[in-house]
C-alpha cells in the first residue's frame, strides 16, 4: 500500500488507519512515489496536489508504466469533468475519516480481482457518481466530457451484457452486484 500525501499529519493518520492490515509506505512527493511504486504495489492513495507535480501526472506515469495497481485519488480538490480522462479507480474528497479510507482500500482490493473490462466499467461508474454528486445537472448537460463518459459506460455495459448471456441469471447478479452497490453508495 502506497500513500502519497504531502501533509505529514494526514499521512500519519492514513498510515495509522491501515498499518494493522497492510504494509504501508508513505511518501510526500510525486518523485518519491514514482521511485517506490513498482509491480509489488497493489494500491495507491494519491493526493492531487503535491509539492513537486500534480497527482494527475503521477497517476499518468503509473498507468504509463503498465503497473497493475489500483489507485484512489484522495484529495481536497472538488472533482470536475477533468477527472474523466484520469486513470484512477476511485475518487475521495477530503476530509477522509478512518472508515472512508478503510472502505476505499477494501473496494480497491475487490476491484483488483476484476478483469480489465470490469475494472474499467467500475472506474467509469465511480467517476459518473462523483460528478453527479458534485456538479449540477445543468453543468453536466453541457459537458462534452460527461457525455463521452456516459457513452463509454453504455458501450462497455452493452459488451458486458453480451458476455453475460453465458451466465445464468444468478451468476450474472452476483457478478455485477458490487458495481450496483458502489454506484448506490457513491450517489448517496
Amino acid at each position: 500500500m502506497l500513500v502519497v500525501e504531502d501533509e505529514t499529519q494526514v499521512a500519519d493518520l492514513y498510515r495509522g488507519y491501515l498499518e494493522d492490515d497492510y504494509d504501508v509506505t508513505v511518501v510526500e512527493t510525486g518523485a518519491e512515489a514514482l521511485s517506490v511504486v513498482d509491480d509489488e504495489t497493489d494500491a495507491v492513495l494519491l493526493d492531487r496536489r503535491l509539492p513537486d507535480r500534480p497527482g494527475a501526472e503521477v497517476l499518468a506515469e503509473i498507468r504509463g508504466r503498465g503497473l497493475d495497481c489500483r489507485v484512489a485519488m484522495v484529495t481536497a480538490v472538488e472533482p470536475d469533468t477533468d477527472i474523466v480522462q484520469m486513470g484512477f479507480d476511485l475518487y475521495l474528497v477530503k476530509p477522509a475519516t478512518r472508515d472512508d479510507i478503510r472502505q476505499v482500500v477494501d473496494r480497491l482490493e475487490t476491484r483488483a480481482s476484476y478483469d480489465e473490462r470490469l475494472q474499467r466499467v467500475a472506474s467509469l461508474v465511480s467517476k459518473r457518481a462523483v460528478l453527479e454528486a458534485q456538479r449540477t445537472a445543468a453543468e453536466l448537460d453541457t459537458s462534452d466530457e460527461y457525455a463521452a463518459l456516459l457513452d463509454e459506460i453504455e458501450e462497455l455495459q452493452s459488451e458486458l451484457e453480451d458476455l453475460s448471456e453465458a451466465f445464468s441469471p444468478d451468476d450474472y447478479r452476483l457478478l455485477f452486484r458490487e458495481i450496483g452497490d458502489e454506484h448506490a453508495s457513491e450517489s448517496a
